[in-house]
């Protein structure tokens, strides 16, 4: 239980300073992109023919055919926070919670690891965690702007989840194996949900510009790597703090 308490304490510690610092990041970087990508989908959505006569639709949303055959539903009563102060403080609330679940899988890793940390050991792990995390399934599912048309949800989860986990594995293999061919197996791993291929939609379609949607792809990756080196130096830091009067 101690052991437990100690890993919350560095993981809490370095996601809340990951989290504040990378919310300050994504207000200059990629929420601007998002606010003008957003201005696109919204023109780019028809307006409603007529009001609804039956009151009942009208409290629950409205469906409509768009020009490309597909029905689609708009609620009334969908929710968003408001663009500004309220905005920005769910993303920083998202930004800290993702910052501490990520550290909770760092500092777990290092407790079975055994070695020794420092921030610069945790900055090694941070970029590792970035390229399982962030590199290797953008290279597939790269990020996207509001508007753009992508495969299905449940099939671009999966193929997200399998590619960063054996891409970790595959990365813990490499550079935590002891044999050649523990090396081999692990590039093997890295490789196939890429041979295998991500899921894509039938017809790429964007209502965001090119160079906008493109400016956001290398915003994001940028952003994710200056969340991965700050959230692994800073647990490897607090980690060397916490844990340096116990044996590994």
């Amino acid at each position: 239980m101690e052991t437990f308490r100690r890993l919350f304490i560095v993981a809490a510690l370095a996601g809340l300073i990951s989290g504040i610092f990378i919310t300050f990041v994504h207000q200059v970087s990629t929420t601007q992109l998002i606010l003008a990508a957003e201005v696109y989908e919204t023109a780019g959505e028809p307006a409603e023919a007529a009001p609804a006569t039956d009151p009942a639709a009208s409290a629950e949303g409205t469906t409509h055919t768009h020009t490309d055959g597909l029905a689609h539903e708009h609620s009334a009563e969908a929710w968003g926070p408001a663009d500004g102060l309220e905005r920005t403080l769910y993303t920083g609330l998202a930004d800290i919670l993702t910052g501490i679940g990520f550290s909770l899988l760092l500092v777990a890793a290092y407790r079975i690891w055994g070695g020794q940390m420092t921030w610069r050991t945790g900055l090694y792990w941070g970029l590792a965690g970035f390229a399982a995390i962030v590199a290797s399934p953008n290279l597939g599912l790269p990020p996207e702007v509001p508007g753009t048309e992508a495969a299905p949800l449940l099939d671009r989860q999966i193929w997200w989840v399998a590619t960063a986990v054996l891409t970790a594995v595959g990365l813990a293999l490499i550079f935590l194996g002891k044999r050649y061919w523990w090396a081999a197996l692990g590039l093997a791993l890295i490789v196939l949900p890429h041979a295998y291929g991500a899921p894509q939609p039938a017809e790429h379609v964007s209502l965001a510009p090119e160079a906008l949607a493109h400016r956001f792809i290398v915003a994001a990756t940028i952003v994710g790597l200056l969340f991965w080196a700050v959230l692994g130096a800073a647990t490897g830091y607090f980690y060397n703090r916490v844990f340096k009067d116990v044996a590994a």
